[in-house]
């Protein structure tokens, strides 16, 4: 196993914690990973270290996640995370990326693209959200009461717990999280919780901070999506001319399909695959599959 290292990044305020596999190695190209909602870079590890004979490897901690700073609630747009990746790429002076990424991070991924297409060589992207760029949602249009309802909901998510062992024995448990490989259930229990003086332990992405990610997620879910600060960024997709894999796992929700697809119909150099078997999260759920296709997509993409 190679030997992880930590790294910080300043901008606009913020601090970010960024993870490498092993030493910089300017013959090697750096593959950068970007994490789903919830999650953290350290649940890339079996990806990571697949990928370290021939990558020199990095994966984030988006805002809001793991060791990175966690922003106030109206802070967790989709340009504000393209914005940290690009100060992220810039600080560490990539080029050539094979950018890597899952499901919200595989959007903060497209977007740099578009603003620093000089740094990437190409992009695979796990079911990213995406809206319709051309949608139009009216006056006054607003989430749906069962969406809502689903980031409300989170709210209520249990956030301490006696210990880590229990914590795993909790999220193994869990329909989500039960595919999961013990070791990407481990990292993410090792570095998605502070452990507390009294031997318990505490999750890192607070039931508010999660909620503040998720309530633009499902405002572009239901095409409701118009609150950055630069208008709906989703346009920008068609200007994306390094080559694109876009990915979608069989057992994943419709809605994952449907927005892999708005992804397809937008991107020009876009191609598509499926995982058969396997749910939302391949990575941590059959990363050998995973492997496998990315080694493909760097041949085809030469």
């Amino acid at each position: 196993m190679t030997e992880r290292h930590r790294i910080w990044v300043e901008t606009a305020g913020l601090r970010l914690a960024l993870v490498r596999w092993g030493e910089a190695d300017p013959r090697r190209p750096p593959a950068l990973l970007l994490h789903g909602t919830g999650f953290v870079a350290e649940v890339w590890d079996e990806i990571a270290n697949a990928l370290t004979s021939r990558y020199t490897v990095y994966a984030l901690d988006r805002r809001g996640h793991g060791a990175s700073d966690k922003p106030i609630a109206d802070r967790y747009h989709f340009l504000d995370f393209a914005s940290d990746l690009c100060a992220a790429i810039k600080a560490l002076q990539l080029t050539g990326i094979y950018g890597i990424g899952h499901s919200a991070g595989a959007t903060d991924l497209l977007l740099a693209a578009k603003l620093q297409p000089e740094r990437f060589a190409r992009l695979f992207v796990m079911e990213p959200t995406v809206m319709t760029p051309t949608a139009h949602p009216g006056d006054g249009a607003r989430l749906s009461d069962q969406g809502t309802a689903t980031v409300q909901g989170v709210l209520r998510r249990q956030v301490e717990f006696a210990s880590a062992e229990a914590a795993l024995q909790r999220f193994r448990a869990a329909p989500a999280f039960a595919p999961w490989t013990e070791p990407a259930l481990r990292a993410y229990i090792r570095h998605g919780f502070e452990p507390l003086p009294d031997g318990r332990v505490r999750l890192l992405c607070r039931p508010e901070i999660e909620a503040a990610l998720l309530l633009p997620i499902y405002q572009a879910i239901e095409q409701v999506y118009a609150d950055d600060d630069g208008g709906n960024p989703f346009g920008w997709l068609a200007e994306i001319d390094c080559p694109v894999r876009i990915a979608t796992a069989e057992q994943s929700w419709p809605i994952y399909k449907e927005m892999a697809a708005r992804a397809a119909a937008l991107i020009p150099a876009a191609s598509r695959c499926a995982f058969d078997g396997v749910g939302h999260c391949v990575a941590q759920e059959a990363p050998e599959l995973l492997i496998a296709a990315l080694e493909e997509f760097e041949t085809a993409a030469r």
